[in-house]
């Protein structure tokens, strides 16, 4: 398993939502976030989740100009600590990501990881309640998850 776990604004968004953002935690002991994404996301934090900043003479240019800002902090900081797990769900931000060689998943694969680790007993309330909150995810990748953990 990948040493360090950065999440994404929509992960955060989304768990919080539909209020199983503790899910995260007890998948992953601790997961970090940059001061972009803090921002982004405008709730109280846990204090399972710590913020860190990337170096301060990284210039996110490039990358903010191909992915939003929380994206583009996330990836730069995956960058500089080459062990780590992106949970991202901007496919966007996935593209860029994988071709710069991070590993990466989603909120789904958070949920496909809570169910293989006896966390949560289905996926499927989750699924719907996502759905409930208009976080947008097609029927094949519904499929798929469900698949892979066997419901």
């Amino acid at each position: 398993m990948p040493e360090l776990i950065v999440v994404d604004t929509s992960c955060l968004i989304a768990l919080t939502r539909i209020n199983h953002l503790l899910l995260l935690h007890q998948v992953y002991d601790s997961v970090i976030i940059t001061p972009e994404i803090k921002q982004e996301f405008k709730f109280e934090l846990p204090d399972w989740v710590e913020v860190r900043h990337t170096s301060s003479d990284e210039d996110l240019t490039v990358i903010n100009s191909l992915v939003d800002l929380g994206e583009a902090s996330a990836i730069k900081f995956c960058l500089k600590n080459k062990d780590s797990l992106l949970i991202i769900d901007d496919s966007k931000g996935r593209k860029l990501a994988k071709r710069l060689g991070i590993k990466v998943t989603g909120t789904l694969g958070v949920l496909a990881k809570a169910k293989r680790k006896g966390v949560i007993d289905s996926v499927k309330p989750y699924l719907g309640a996502l759905e409930k909150v208009d976080f947008r995810f097609d029927e094949k990748l519904r499929a798929l998850i469900l698949k892979s953990v066997g419901e």
